[in-house]
């Protein structure tokens, strides 16, 4: 076997942070991290990805826990704020959108980097949805300026498959099919120097490290090989590179990576690993030690990270998909591999030196079936759409009762990128393009034009608000959805930071009780809403429990019982949570007026009356979760 000469291969661990890409990983809770910390100290990886993309959402929508406390947990175990850190903590952040679906001020990203940096955090990988560098250029300059470390990430996506052409008709139609289509293929955007200019446009605005960022794991080994080569010969900072293995690419092209000189590695720990999340690092390991690549991490540390995460992951189960599937306990430090195990590593490596893309894949996948790891999803590599994007979809059309339309909705997602500037498929436009792709299919199912129904972040979007989109969005269609042909950049000068509502109901106290509680009300207010009034019912309850002790016992008043619904009533699409409510109880509305605003699956919804009426009764308050068909208006008989 030929050795490969490179320097040292650093790793950024990303199993507290990436591993939130599994419906179980989003319930651990910080006990459970906190077993984990004392093997991470001496595990010496380059980095941690611990903090931003779904943690904060998910640590309070689940585990009912502060992402801040989070941050400061994880820094003070790693040392992350010393001159000499375990590790260097980083964070995912979307540009000028941060966690949030808005594009925000620069006060706003000022004070958010400032807190995650004085909180813990040193590296902030930063990417925007639609690769438009002006949505980064504050973001790297705070960073820099406030003593972090930024990340400039460029967004892999492909070039939308060309939609099937029409069968042949008639006698003409069977002469063109005779000579061939003769149909020019729509110009390639995305080649390989489109990254390479946005990755050398982050550098010249202060990025210390380009990350390759393929959030839907769709770049293959030949693309990956030719990104990264052409990445390390225009940039001097060092490359890293992201990737899933949920269709299959994952491990496969990692390998490519390596022997093409990427300087940092993504991985997951094996239990968090393969899947819809990175590429184990035992795996990873055992090709560079056969390659003769020294890896920066200590792997005898990461064995007893290992066997807490198996437990983590049993305690688990009842989230876990693949509960019943799970890998098999391997050790690369003391477990032999077969003869014929071993033999696939040094076959897939001549694979790979060789260009071999067929032959590679199909050893890789034979690596990952040997040890029990998931097999490619191919509805997900066939569409060429982020595994995240796809549950979202099928979610939504579950709530909805309309599961049936799944194929028509991924197939509409081509027409409707194209339509909206050909963006990539990322977080926040990857929901955002397949919520709508998902709405095209209800109208044709309803008989309806396209476009009929639109959520609020696609009208968003088109008008321009997002940032410039890899291609021009045609005039006409942005006056269908928008009502003006006029392109319309987000104007952050009329940002209205969201007030702290007074609880009136809680003795009047403040929802947000410091400015962390009030970024997580800016930059996720649907479900920091609910996690904070709940913070603040506790401590309410907590006073009002002290107050009682020493008050004198006060007689019971009985209820009155909830008068019933009589009336008709407006119900939950689908299940989602309140974010405002703008009627009242008797008031008047006309059809058309807002009614009231839901987030459902990370997308926010107006509800508008269908008809003129006059409000009985508002059923439901702000942050309140609702489930579908739940009463949310009554109105008069």
């Amino acid at each position: 076997m030929a050795k490969l000469t490179r320097p040292a291969l650093k790793i950024r661990d990303l199993t507290l942070r990436d591993g939130q890409q599994s419906l179980f990983a989003t319930r651990m809770n910080q006990e459970t991290i906190d077993k984990l910390l004392p093997y991470y100290k001496d595990a010496h990886f380059y980095i941690m990805e611990v903090w931003g993309g779904a943690v904060p959402d998910s640590v309070m929508r689940y585990l009912d826990e502060s992402p801040w406390d989070r941050l400061r947990i994880v820094s003070k175990a790693m040392d992350s704020k010393s001159e000499h850190p375990k590790a260097l903590l980083s964070a995912l952040s979307r540009g000028r959108n941060l966690f949030g679906y808005v594009p925000y001020p620069d006060s706003v990203l000022e004070g958010f980097y400032k807190e995650a940096i004085d909180n813990g955090l040193n590296v902030m990988r930063i990417f925007d949805a639609l690769n438009d560098i002006d949505n980064v250029r504050e973001s790297i300059r705070l960073i820099n300026q406030l003593g972090g470390i930024a990340d400039g990430a460029v967004c892999y996506t492909v070039d939308p498959k060309a939609e099937a052409p029409e069968q042949p008709s008639g006698f003409m139609g069977k002469i063109k099919s005779m000579f061939g289509n003769k149909t020019k293929a729509p110009e390639k955007i995305f080649t390989d120097d489109y990254f390479v200019s946005k990755a050398k446009a982050m550098e010249a605005l202060g990025a210390k490290i380009i990350t390759l960022k393929d959030m839907a794991g769709l770049v293959n080994p030949l693309r990956a090989a030719s990104i990264i080569s052409a990445l390390k010969s225009a940039v001097k900072v060092p490359v890293d590179f992201h990737t899933h293995c949920t269709p299959g690419y994952g491990l496969a092209s990692s390998l490519m990576a390596i022997i093409k000189g990427v300087d940092i590695l993504d991985t997951n720990i094996w239990w968090f690993g393969g899947g819809s999340a990175a590429p184990a690092i035992e795996l990873i390991y055992i090709f560079c030690q056969r390659m003769g690549v020294e890896v920066e991490a200590n792997m005898e540390a990461v064995g007893r990270i290992r066997k807490e995460l198996f437990n983590a992951r049993k305690a688990l189960a009842d989230f876990d998909l693949n509960r019943d599937k799970m890998p098999i306990e391997f050790d690369p430090l003391n477990d032999t591999l077969p003869a014929e195990v071993a033999a696939l590593f040094d076959t897939a490596i001549q694979f790979a030196f060789a260009d071999d893309e067929e032959g590679l894949l199909e050893t890789c996948h034979k690596i990952e079936a040997y040890f029990n790891f998931p097999k490619p999803n191919e509805l997900v590599k066939n569409a060429e759409v982020p595994g995240g994007m796809y549950s979202n979809m099928v979610a939504q059309l579950k709530q909805l009762k309309s599961e049936d339309l799944l194929e028509e909705a991924m197939r509409l997602i081509p027409m409707v990128r194209r339509d909206a500037g050909l963006i990539p498929l990322v977080t926040p436009t990857s929901q955002i393009v397949g919520s709508q792709a998902v709405l095209v299919a209800l109208d044709r199912k309803n008989g309806k034009p396209d476009y009929t129904t639109t959520n609020n972040q696609f009208i968003s979007l088109v008008k321009g608000e997002y940032g410039k989109t890899p291609v021009a969005i045609d005039p006409t269609f942005r006056e269908k959805i928008t009502g003006s042909p006029e392109e319309k950049a987000y104007d952050v000068s009329s940002y209205k930071r969201p007030q702290n509502p007074v609880l009136e109901d809680m003795g009047g106290m403040p929802l947000a009780s410091n400015n962390e509680e009030m970024l997580l009300l800016e930059l996720l207010p649907s479900v920091a809403n609910g996690f904070l009034r709940k913070r603040r019912a506790e401590e309410y309850e907590a006073h009002r429990q002290d107050e009682a002790a020493s008050a004198p016992v006060a007689e019971v008043v009985e209820e009155e019982p909830t008068e019933p619904i009589t009336g008709p009533t407006l119900v939950a699409p689908m299940g989602g949570r309140i974010i405002s409510v703008k009627v009242k109880d008797g008031q008047t509305v006309k059809k058309g007026d807002l009614l009231l605003v839901y987030e459902a699956m990370k997308m926010e919804n107006d509800v508008e009356a269908e008809k003129d009426d006059v409000v009985k009764r508002v059923l439901v308050s702000e942050g309140d979760v609702v489930s579908t068909n739940a009463p949310l208006i009554e109105f008069q008989d």
